[in-house]
C-alpha cells in the first residue's frame, strides 16, 4: 500500500509587493490554520517516509511546519522546482522514481496544479484546494510507479475550515 499526502501550503502574506511571488512568505494566520491541521494529522496517526515541496518560500515553510509536527528530519525535504511550475497531469512524475521502500509521501505546492492532481483520483472532484488543505489517497500497490492504475482509497479530504 502506498499512501500520498497531498498538502496546499499555507495562507501567505501579499503584504510586501516588491517579492517575487515564489518569495512570499507565510502569514500568521497560515500558521496557525496549519497548527489545527496538525492536530487532525496527529489524530489519524499520519507518519511519513519522505516530503517533497516547492521551492517557493511558503511551500517550503509549510513542508518544514509539518515535517517538525510528523517528526520527520526537515533537512531532508526534497525541494523541487518542478513542483512550483507543474501542471497537475505532471505531478504524479514526482512519485516515479521514488524507492519502494517509502510507504508515505507528502507533497506540499500550489494550485491549480494540486487540485488538478487530486481531482484524478477522487470520486468526488474538489473546487478548489484551499491553503493548509490536504487530501490523502492510499493506493493498493506496493511499487510507485503503478499508482496510476492501482485501486485506490481516498482516506480523507481536509479543508482547515471545517476545523474546530
Amino acid at each position: 500500500m502506498k499512501t500520498i499526502y497531498i498538502v496546499r501550503h499555507a495562507k501567505s502574506s501579499w503584504e510586501r509587493s516588491d517579492l517575487p511571488d515564489e518569495k512570499r512568505p507565510l502569514m500568521e494566520k497560515g500558521k496557525k490554520r496549519t497548527k489545527k491541521v496538525i492536530d487532525y494529522l496527529h489524530d489519524q496517526h499520519v507518519m511519513v517516509d519522505y516530503i517533497i515541496s516547492s521551492h517557493a518560500v511558503r511551500a517550503h515553510e509549510t513542508a518544514k511546519i509539518l515535517a517538525h509536527a510528523l517528526k520527520y528530519p526537515a533537512d531532508n525535504i526534497k525541494i523541487d522546482s518542478h513542483i512550483y511550475y507543474a501542471s497537475g497531469d505532471s505531478l504524479i512524475n514526482q512519485f516515479y522514481d521514488l524507492p519502494d521502500r517509502y510507504n508515505s509521501v507528502m507533497i506540499v505546492g500550489h494550485n491549480p496544479s494540486l487540485t488538478d492532481f487530486v481531482n484524478q483520483f477522487l470520486k468526488e472532484p474538489v473546487e478548489n484546494l484551499p491553503t493548509s488543505g490536504v487530501v490523502s489517497i492510499s493506493f493498493d500497490t506496493d511499487q510507485w510507479e503503478k499508482i496510476p492504475l492501482a485501486k485506490r482509497k481516498t482516506n480523507f479530504v481536509l479543508f482547515p475550515k471545517e476545523l474546530p
